[in-house]
């Protein structure tokens, strides 16, 4: 039975906190396929997440959500605008931590609650307070500051803000269950992931199967990597307070930001340094904008 959303349950607390750690440590997982194409690690991404996914469903003998989800030609053409984002999403983070462009990806995350919000009152109509445009003016004026500063917009913080944040606005309007809805997308991609592997393994530029046993197992453990996080999310967001997922969220960018700087060595420095300390500060205002709000509706 889940729990009402206002009541803080510990294991929902736990669930959606190690999704978020999962995310910020990816970076470290992807560095590890470096010499694997990137359309290869996004293809295998997809075609073990989609096995993974319909064997746990398989399991729990829920498959059926997946043949309903399909059936209903609404929810088909939503689905397949949101395998398109998802798949776009990953794509472009790959080719982040590829690049050794951490602390742009890490951007991109920070920035994507604040999109998410412009979305809203874009295509939801959703209305805004005064505090809430204020932070969304320092972040768009810190991605502002960080185009001019590096002579070009953070293209990729951007792209994968967008697609992400318009990845979640479909999810919004499709009612279907968080893993039947990942299982559903990637079965529709499917034959396109497995074709693309079947054509590189004829040409002879496949990874699987030609570099290591670890590349092999690395590419295999994406499966679980993409669908566990999300399960636990989900898991997480139906027993606590919405609020407290907003401030959870940043646990991911969080992370990543501190691999790239601390591990990977990725310079963060002057301008870097003013364009972020703008967008975190929008980030606090909102989120402390946000508690109040989820407080004073408490009482």
């Amino acid at each position: 039975m889940n729990l009402p959303s206002d009541r803080m349950d510990p294991r929902g607390l736990t669930a959606a906190a190690g999704a978020f750690f999962i995310w910020g440590l990816l970076p470290l997982y992807l560095k590890q396929l470096q010499h694997v194409p990137i359309l290869q690690v996004t293809a295998h991404r997809l075609v073990w997440g989609c096995l993974f996914a319909l064997a746990w469903l398989a399991i729990r003998k829920e498959l059926s959500g997946v043949r309903e989800a399909l059936s209903n030609p609404g929810v088909r053409w939503r689905l397949i605008a949101s395998a398109a984002l998802i798949t776009a999403n990953w794509t472009t983070y790959i080719f982040g931590i590829a690049a050794n462009r951490v602390v742009e990806t890490s951007l991109g995350y920070f920035i994507n609650p604040l999109l998410n919000v412009v979305l809203g009152v874009v295509v939801l109509s959703e209305r805004l307070n005064a505090i809430q445009w204020t932070a969304v003016a320092l972040a768009a004026g810190g991605v502002g500051y960080l185009t001019w500063s590096a002579g070009h917009p953070p293209w990729i913080a951007l792209t994968l803000a967008f697609s992400f944040g318009l990845y979640g606005l479909v999810r919004k309007v499709v009612r279907v269950d968080a893993l039947a809805g990942f299982a559903s997308e990637t079965l529709l991609l499917l034959p396109i992931g497995v074709g693309y592997l079947i054509w590189c393994q004829l040409v002879g530029t496949a990874s699987l199967g030609h570099v290591s046993l670890t590349t092999d197992a690395l590419l295999a453990l994406g499966g679980p990597l993409t669908a566990i996080p999300l399960v636990l999310f989900a898991f997480g967001a139906r027993r606590i307070p919405y609020s407290t997922i907003g401030l959870l969220q940043y646990i991911g960018p969080t992370i990543q930001l501190l691999l790239a700087v601390l591990v990977f060595h990725e310079p963060f420095a002057g301008p870097r340094v003013v364009g972020f300390s703008l967008i975190w500060t929008a980030l606090a205002i909102y989120a402390a904008d946000g508690v109040w709000r989820s407080r004073r509706a408490a009482l």
